[in-house]
């Protein structure tokens, strides 16, 4: 599933390559890709242990995350996701959830690195909080009722 997104991701970040058709097809897909996102995005909150650092359905959530991200940046599929219901809300509610989870535990979800020897780790949740924070941004693009909930 991972792999299958990052494929997506790279389609929909080249606009230039992207046919009409293929827009359709990407708008269509786009309300199943944040149905996913809102049934999952509780699974990146488990990632504050340090067990499931690998979790997939935490991983599949981030790659999901960041294909939004970058369809609301695309103005052919940025109004159906503006639409679309609960969208905005869950990303808020989330955003809520692992500012919290980020203050509770070590806080995994800011861009700070741990760096042994000529090495840096960084965690797979790392800017999960900024990605968020560009989502709520693009959904609320020109867009005065979303403005409004926020």
């Amino acid at each position: 599933r991972v792999t299958l997104l990052e494929l997506m991701m790279v389609k929909v970040s080249d606009k230039n390559s992207v046919t009409g058709e293929e827009m359709n097809v990407l708008v269509r897909h786009a309300g199943f890709l944040a149905v996913c996102f809102q049934e999952k995005c509780g699974a990146v909150l488990k990632l504050t242990a340090a067990a499931d650092a690998q979790d997939e359905e935490a991983l599949v959530t981030i790659r999901l995350l960041d294909v939004l991200c970058e369809m609301t940046s695309n103005n052919g599929q940025l109004e159906h996701l503006q639409a679309f219901p609960g969208l905005l809300e869950t990303a808020i509610d989330t955003l809520r959830l692992t500012h919290l989870a980020g203050k509770q535990a070590v806080n995994i979800f800011t861009a700070t690195h741990a760096v042994t020897g000529q090495e840096e780790i960084s965690h797979p949740a790392v800017g999960f909080k900024s990605h968020l924070i560009r989502l709520i941004g693009n959904l609320c693009y020109k867009n005065k009722e979303n403005q409004d909930k926020v």
